[in-house]
C-alpha cells in the first residue's frame, strides 16, 4: 500500500540491524542498505530522547552530499533509559549483566529515534515505551548473556528473546519500538513525508 505511494522514490535504510531490516520487508516497503560507519557519541549535556535524536541525526551525517532529489534516507538509533541515564550497548559480558542486574526488578524505558532525510528536508521522529522486568536472579541473567550473547543491543537485552519471555511483567506503549523500530510511526511519518 504504502510501497504504491513511494514508487517514485528511493528509500535508503542505513542500518546494519536485521531486526530493523525485517520490519521494513514486513511493512512491504522496496528499498536499500547502505551503510556508512560512524562514532556513536553524544554531548554529556543531553538526556533522554534528546540522545537518540541526535545519534540518528548524527548517522546521517555522512550520506548529505550524496542525496538525490528522489531518495529518502533513514537512519535510527535505540537507548534505555533507566536511573537518568542511558545505557547503550554492553562492552562485554561484565557490562551486559551489570546493566540487566540494574533493570531488575524494575521499569525502563526505551526509546528509539528515527530520522528522514532528503536532499532537502529532515525530520526526527521518536517513540518511548516503559517496560519492567521482574526480579531477575544471578542465574537467569548469566545463563541468558551466554546463551544469547546480547552485545549488538541497547540495554544489553533483547525483548523478543528468553529473558523477555521469562521477565517482562509489563510494557506501556509500542513493543515493536522496543525490538528496534517504533513501525507505526515510520509508516505514518513517510506518509507524511511524500505527501507534504
Amino acid at each position: 500500500m504504502l510501497n504504491e505511494q513511494l514508487k517514485n522514490f528511493r528509500l535508503i535504510l542505513a542500518s546494519g540491524s536485521p531486526r530493523r531490516q525485517q520490519f521494513f520487508k514486513e511493512l512491504g516497503l522496496d528499498f536499500e542498505i547502505i551503510l556508512k560507519p560512524i562514532k556513536e557519541e553524544f554531548p554529556e549535556r543531553l538526556s533522554h530522547f534528546e540522545i537518540s535524536d541526535y545519534l540518528a541525526q548524527l548517522k546521517s551525517l555522512p550520506f548529505k552530499a550524496e542525496l538525490n532529489p528522489s531518495d529518502i534516507l533513514i537512519t535510527s538509533d535505540t537507548i534505555v533509559w533507566h536511573n537518568n541515564k542511558a545505557l547503550g550497548k554492553p562492552k562485554n559480558a561484565e557490562d551486559a549483566f551489570n546493566m540487566i542486574k540494574s533493570m531488575s526488578n524494575s521499569t525502563h524505558e526505551v526509546i528509539t529515534s528515527v530520522c528522514f532525510t532528503t536532499s532537502e528536508k529532515q525530520k526526527t521522529v521518536n517513540a518511548v515505551t516503559k517496560v519492567t522486568f521482574k526480579a531477575l536472579t544471578e542465574a537467569e541473567i548469566n545463563y541468558y548473556i551466554n546463551t544469547c550473547k546480547p552485545f549488538d543491543k541497547a540495554g544489553a537485552y533483547g525483548i523478543q528473546e528468553w529473558i523477555g519471555q521469562i521477565g517482562i511483567t509489563k510494557i506501556e506503549g509500542s513493543y515493536f519500538n522496543v525490538v528496534g523500530l517504533p513501525t507505526h510511526v515510520v509508516y505514518q511519518t513517510l506518509q507524511q513525508f511524500i505527501s507534504s
